[in-house]
């Protein structure tokens, strides 16, 4: 566990705190919220403050001391006084709104609870010794758990740095520096990264509004604070970085209803491989938990940033400019070095140089040296005086094609960094989105400071003003996407449940082509087909698909066939699949099919050979639609291309399930394959609506039915007449599978259009 989280209260701990700015007055925290009173107590309760050296009890007490604009009580009944202000001897006496918990873990639990029966609504509890310290602090934890439910207590923690929020001066951390005011509200998993933050945003004059070390995260959590800092007034971006998300579905939820109106960015980190199961489905291997995030943060509206500099670029330019409405850049530079660096960025984003209007050419012809580039991007060259660079900014700020512009400024004896400042504050007031480039040490940092306040991003490379451009243009895209509620097909849910059942009964966990017959029951199409054990059978079958002639010769191309065994999932790497066989070739294929599984792995429980329709796939497409079940968001969905080399193409995307039409028909344009199923080289294009009702029927199957692990519809042919499921592999929980009643499993299924509720799998704590 890193260090600077939580509280040890052994003596031992670091962070006497450093005096910092004033946080000054400012907005109050928004009343709708529930968290208000967290960020805005008029008495604070500190329990375990001390004078002791060295101590988290005597920062924590110091830092409140000097900015809150309330009153501040000390707890401790050994002294009569802690750094000069009256001490008491519990915290019922403390008379508190807002309890901060730096006691050893054994008596932690016993505070809070004298908190909660005192009347006091918010606790923070910095002490360590819970979730992330064994069995026994896992147990502490649930008591704690237990006692803000039962006190319903707004409780940050435990194993936490704090909270700090600037409108009313309250810094109830051990960090050693305060934060400057602002309109960015912060949260953290790790306590370490917030200290680092303030000290950095110190030296950058970047304020904050709110600051919270979520800790331990054993009440509230990040979607408890994205919620507030969405109806707080005075949050103009959140920001975060998370190592994990434990209700991946319920911060969807909420996420999505704040990034309507207010911008979210988060770093995640703990990037990690695909779990326990990948092996199992071609879905597994490619939809691991990085691939939930992806999805599961797209879809709430996140904006995700791979860096701490990316985090902190994109919310300079949030909170101070306007989304753009056009994806038009125009860059402006007094140097062709920087221009370039930045033309090459915009292309590296989701941006486009604009294509200025025959008057803007024009108008820049007219102003600029004949020696001057008037074609975006456009440069003024090195000796422009800042006169030259203000009428360019205006000239393409005035373009229609142009949505943002960068404008780079290189160090000359003709330019001051001081006015140029001024002439970007100026040309600020047009409404286009603005990032500066201030390609300066020293000289540059008072406008830089000016061009901040003026709510201007400025960065020293072109590339990250590209870049906080671009976070605008991507928020833009969230703002204007379109949201649904899924669509509810109706489906027999009971034969589901039979055939479920059945699985358990036999002791199944793994089922192939066998199991067709579930997408049948939720509406997917499928071949005509059965699944036999023996050569008779399966010439019957066959001749029942194909037909025969007079003369007993066949009148089509035949049928394919399909070993049977949940013991060989990839059949095709062993000839296990036959495709175009005739009828009179049936009964032998089927021998041959047999033969292959017992020299390929004896000891393997072989159910039979699937006779199945052979399908015209000349115009089609063979893509994939599989599931797989991550223990934070859930169900999630994949699309892609399909067929044999699904894994080493991984043209795929992922969405948390359950999906709604227009998520799935995002889910066609993000695979890089999608002018496939669109008519490249001349095809008739394919019936998309045939994929979209499919990922909808999948996604319902898997979140009606939690036993359903993992399950592979590939290849999916799609042609321009629809879609039909050719194959199908799937894994089941014994657990759930074991839980479903035999007798309900056996009920009619006409009009049940109840929806099961997805469980999502409890989680540890991830250790910092």
């Amino acid at each position: 566990m890193d260090g600077s989280d939580g509280a040890s209260v052994d003596g031992e701990d670091e962070g006497s705190g450093q005096a910092s700015p004033d946080a000054g007055a400012a907005d109050t925290v928004a009343d709708a919220s529930p968290l208000a009173g967290l960020f805005a107590p008029e008495r604070v309760a500190v329990v375990g403050a001390t004078e002791r050296e060295g101590s988290v009890g005597r920062a924590v007490t110091a830092n409140l001391q000097r900015s809150f604009d309330g009153d501040v009580v000390p707890v401790n009944p050994s002294a009569e006084a802690v750094l000069g202000l009256s001490a008491v001897d519990s915290v019922a006496e403390a008379d508190a709104d807002l309890a901060v918990v730096i006691v050893p873990p054994a008596a932690a639990v016993e505070v809070v609870e004298q908190a909660g029966e005192a009347g006091t609504d918010d606790v923070v509890v910095i002490t360590a010794g819970f979730g992330e310290g064994g069995p026994e602090g896992v147990a502490r934890e649930r008591e704690l758990v237990a006692v803000a439910d039962e006190y319903d207590l707004n409780l940050v923690g435990p194993n936490c740095l704090g909270i700090i929020s600037t409108p009313v001066g309250l810094n109830a951390t051990f960090a050693p520096r305060n934060a400057l005011p602002g309109d960015i509200s912060f949260m953290s998993q790790s306590g370490a990264f917030v200290t680092a933050v303030l000290d950095w945003a110190a030296e950058r004059d970047l304020g904050f509004r709110e600051v919270v070390s979520l800790g331990n995260k054993a009440v509230l959590d990040e979607s408890d604070f994205v919620a507030h800092w969405g109806a707080d007034e005075g949050t103009d971006v959140v920001l975060g970085y998370l190592e994990g998300i434990d209700d991946g579905a319920g911060f969807i939820e909420t996420a999505r209803e704040v990034t309507a109106e207010t911008p979210v960015v988060l770093v995640k980190s703990g990037r990690t491989e695909a779990g326990a199961h990948a092996a199992a489905s071609h879905t597994g291997a490619i939809a691991g938990s990085e691939a939930a995030y992806e999805a599961g943060l797209d879809q709430a509206g996140v904006l995700r940033a791979e860096s701490v500099q990316e985090l902190f670029d994109s919310a300079a330019a949030l909170a101070g400019q306007p989304v753009p409405e056009s994806d038009g850049v125009a860059v402006v530079t007094n140097a062709g070095g920087p221009g370039v660096m930045a033309t090459d960025a915009v292309g590296d984003s989701g941006l486009e140089l604009a294509s200025f209007t025959d008057a803007t050419h024009e108008a820049l012809s007219e102003r600029l040296p004949d020696n001057a580039n008037v074609y975006n991007p456009v440069d003024v060259i090195g000796d422009a005086p800042v006169e030259r660079i203000a009428d360019t900014m205006d000239i393409v700020l005035d373009d229609p094609n142009v949505g943002a512009c960068v404008v780079i400024t290189c160090p000359t004896a003709t330019l001051s960094f001081d006015d140029f400042g001024d002439a970007v504050v100026a040309a600020n007031e047009s409404g286009v989105p603005l990032a500066a480039c201030l390609m300066g040490g020293a000289d540059a940092a008072n406008a830089n400071r000016r061009l901040a306040k003026a709510g201007v991003p400025t960065y020293f490379d072109p590339a990250r003003a590209v870049r906080s451009l671009d976070a605008l243009r991507r928020y833009r895209e969230v703002r204007e996407r379109e949201y649904a509620a899924p669509t509810e097909f109706d489906v027999d849910r009971g034969h589901v449940r039979e055939r479920l059942a059945e699985a358990a009964r036999n002791d199944e966990t793994r089922l192939g082509v066998e199991a067709m017959d579930l997408l049948d029951a939720y509406g997917i199409p499928t071949p005509a087909g059965e699944v036999v054990d023996s050569p008779s059978e399966a010439e019957r079958v066959a001749r029942d698909i194909v037909g025969d002639t007079a003369d007993g010769t066949d009148d089509e191309a035949g049928v394919v066939m399909k070993l049977v065994s949940p013991d060989i999932l990839h059949k095709s790497d062993i000839g296990g699949v036959k495709v175009g066989v005739p009828p009179d070739d049936v009964a032998d294929a089927f021998e041959d099919l047999v033969s292959r599984a017992r020299r390929y792995q004896p000891d393997a429980t072989v159910l039979g050979v699937q006779v199945q329709e052979l399908l015209d796939t000349e115009d089609g497409v063979e893509t994939i639609v599989g599931t797989n079940r991550d223990p934070q968001f859930g169900p999630l969905v994949l699309f892609g291309l399909g067929g044999v080399f699904v894994e080493v193409l991984e043209d795929t995307t992922v969405r948390v399930a359950p999906v709604a039409e227009p998520e799935a028909r995002r889910m066609l344009d993000d695979i890089d394959s999608a002018p496939l199923l669109r008519g490249a080289r001349g095809r008739e294009p394919v019936d998309e609506d045939a994929i979209v009702e499919t990922i909808g029927r999948l996604s319902q199957l898997v979140t009606d039915f939690p036993a359903i692990l993992e399950l592979d519809v590939n290849p999916l042919v799609v042609t321009p007449e629809g879609a039909t499921a050719v194959d199908i592999r799937l894994t089941i929980d014994p657990d759930e599978v074991a839980g479903i009643d035999p007798e309900a499993a056996g009920e009619a299924a006409d009009g049940d259009q109840h929806r099961t509720t997805t469980d999502t799998a409890d989680t540890t704590e991830t250790d910092r």
